[in-house]
């Protein structure tokens, strides 16, 4: 056991963590690699350190390291010491024991990953998962861990948790699972919470009360809070130090309003200059290109794509319903239904975009998965280019449908096949549908790299050895491997930072132009949605309650939701930070109705061109 004896007391005012030259290697099929080459930064209880840079700049390998989770990923901590406060001395984490970080993991320092399908464990319960900690660490009786997991399912705004406690992790969409995982880490209030991405799966109103139940237990129990995110909005609102990052080193440090009004390295300024903000697009009447960042971290001016004329209609969607039987009794019979997606109608012409936008568990997600018929819709149809697709159809029409329609997945560590290369899950769908072969396949590959700004050296790599951001744009480029008419972009690029996140937008938009693309774009980033959108479609509770021109829904939201939304997107400004304020937990209406229920069909208001609110 390391010796962590109170004889040399540390002092009250010392830093709970303080990280030195650390440096982090990573053995791939290339040779070492370094994730982190020389970072020292302090974090004192009670304080918000976020850390910021670009995906692959050594933010999550520094919280994997505080962890010694990195080992497990195939790194190894070569220098540098990683001092925590504990018991009343100190303990340098780069040399504990396994058993002192199995003491520490979860109880001292808890940590939210990036991807939660990752982090949950398929076969278990939620609830089997939330109380195994406290049973652990805390010595809770199974009715007392039980009762303990409820109250933090109700802390996060999971709807009905005496329901979900006994789901497993693929019963809920992606938001419900981050929002377990952040349960999951606040269960035993630890002294350091590490924050990795934690908010990159939620919409706006439930990020801001989960930034607003982060800030209180900073405040009231001296949590320390080391946060990771590539949203300069969410920076400004919880930070109060900023660390940023660029290419494994610590390039600027500061406090988070010097940060923003003064940055003195040029990455800094770029990277602020290179964020999305609510409003940019007042008085534009088309989509514009991001302003992207050079790989020498200077910002670039925003490319210009000629305007394309409106096309014909492509994809037609017409009173969409997607109901999931809930099962009961002995006999396991269908005693209710979730209401998913419920009478759901619009149109997406070629060359546009249209948005949907709401909560996480609203029907966005269902409703893109219902279009391309990976879960069966209850009632509706969808015609795409003028052939109703929900109509029985052969194998082969099928397999001609899909080429037409591919969909980039909001998780992608689960989207991509963990035993196979990268060149070869890329080039997968060519050889489905035996587009190119030999060399042919593999320039066709190596572009579409190219095309989203990865070297082509990852082409040999497996997924785990990519970060977050970077495995998402391997999903990326599958999905356009096939040249198709519509894409379903399903929170694509919720999980990349800033200037990855330009790329991926702008290259969308590129090939929009010039191909005619065109994408049902799944959000919860409203900046990001009025930037890229042609129109756009609020979802609450599986309906759209408001719809049109993505001006129109911006400049003049019609329904209340739409305005709640709105006022909850976090300002870019730490000097419009919102007051400290007491989480409130508004229960979430039940979508579960008895099987047979009678629905009322959705009918709307007019209430400018194209624009359609639904009536109460």
């Amino acid at each position: 056991m390391l010796d962590i004896s109170p004889d040399s007391p540390t002092p009250d005012d010392a830093p709970l963590v303080r990280v030195r030259n650390l440096r982090v290697a990573f053995e791939t099929n290339d040779g070492p690699v370094l994730g982190v080459e020389d970072v020292s930064f302090d974090i004192a209880a009670g304080e918000c350190v976020c850390i910021v840079g670009e995906s692959g700049s050594g933010k999550s390998v520094s919280s994997l390291s505080l962890m010694r989770l990195v080992e497990f990923g195939g790194g190894e901590i070569a220098s540098g010491s990683l001092e925590f406060r504990h018991k009343g001395g100190t303990i340098d984490l780069a040399k504990a024991d396994p058993s002192t970080m199995r003491a520490i993991r979860g109880n001292d320092i808890g940590m939210i990953f990036q991807e939660p399908m990752t982090s949950l464990n398929p076969v278990f319960t939620i609830g089997r998962q939330l109380t195994e900690g406290l049973r652990l660490h805390r010595s809770l009786s199974s009715s007392e861990a039980r009762e303990r997991a409820l109250d933090l399912l109700r802390m996060v705004r999971i709807n009905e948790p005496e329901r979900r406690i006994d789901q497993y992790p693929h019963e809920l969409s992606g938001g419900m699972r981050q929002r377990v995982v952040i349960a999951m880490a606040m269960a035993c209030e630890p002294k350091l919470l590490i924050c990795d991405e934690p908010t990159t799966a939620l919409d706006v109103t439930i990020q801001a009360e989960i930034l607003a139940l982060i800030d209180r237990l900073k405040r009231e129990k001296g949590m320390a809070v080391m946060f990771i995110t590539h949203d300069m909005s969410v920076v400004a609102q919880l930070a109060d130090r900023v660390v940023v990052m660029f290419r494994g080193n610590k390039v600027e440090e500061g406090p988070v309003a010097q940060i923003f009004a003064a940055p003195r390295h040029p990455y800094t300024r770029a990277l602020l200059a290179a964020v999305p903000r609510l409003g940019e697009m007042e008085g534009k009447d088309a989509p514009e290109p991001m302003r992207l960042l050079s790989r020498s971290g200077e910002v670039l001016p925003a490319p210009v794509h000629a305007p394309r004329p409106e096309g014909e209609v492509l994809l037609d969607v017409r009173h969409l319903s997607t109901r999931f039987p809930v099962k009961g009794g002995l006999l396991r019979r269908t005693v209710a239904q979730v209401h998913a997606v419920e009478d759901v109608s619009f149109q997406i012409r070629a060359g546009q975009t249209l948005s949907l936008v709401g909560e996480s568990g609203c029907g966005k997600s269902t409703c893109g998965r219902s279009i391309m018929r990976l879960v069966e819709p209850s009632a509706g149809q969808v015609w795409l280019e003028g052939r109703n697709i929900l109509e029985p159809l052969s194998r082969g029409d099928q397999h001609r449908m899909r080429r037409d329609m591919q969909m980039v997945f909001q998780d992608p560590y689960a989207s991509l096949n963990p035993t196979m290369r990268l060149f070869d899950q890329v080039a997968e769908p060519m050889r489905n549908y035996d587009i190119a072969r030999g060399r042919e396949l593999e320039d066709r590959v190596a572009t579409l790299f190219d095309r989203v700004e990865l070297p082509r050296a990852f082409m040999r790599r497996y997924p785990h050895e990519l970060s977050g951001g970077q495995r998402q744009r391997i999903a990326i480029a599958r999905a356009l491997a096939l040249g198709p008419k519509l894409v379903i972009a399903d929170e694509a690029v919720s999980a990349l930072d800033v200037s990855v996140q330009a790329q991926v937008l702008n290259l969308m938009m590129e090939l929009q132009a010039e191909l005619g693309l065109s994408f049902l774009f799944i959000s919860h980033d409203m900046a990001v949605v009025e930037r890229v959108s042609h129109h756009v479609g609020v979802m609450y509770m599986g309906r759209i309650v408001e719809i049109g021109p993505r001006a129109e829904v911006f400049g003049n939201p019609g329904h209340a939701y739409t305005r709640a939304l709105l006022s909850a997107v976090p300002k870019a400004d730490p000097g419009q930070r919102p007051p400290p304020r007491e989480v409130s937990y508004t229960p979430i209406p039940s979508p579960i109705f008895p099987v047979g229920h009678d629905v009322t069909a959705s009918a709307y208001d007019t209430i400018g061109p194209g624009h359609l609110v639904l009536k109460d």
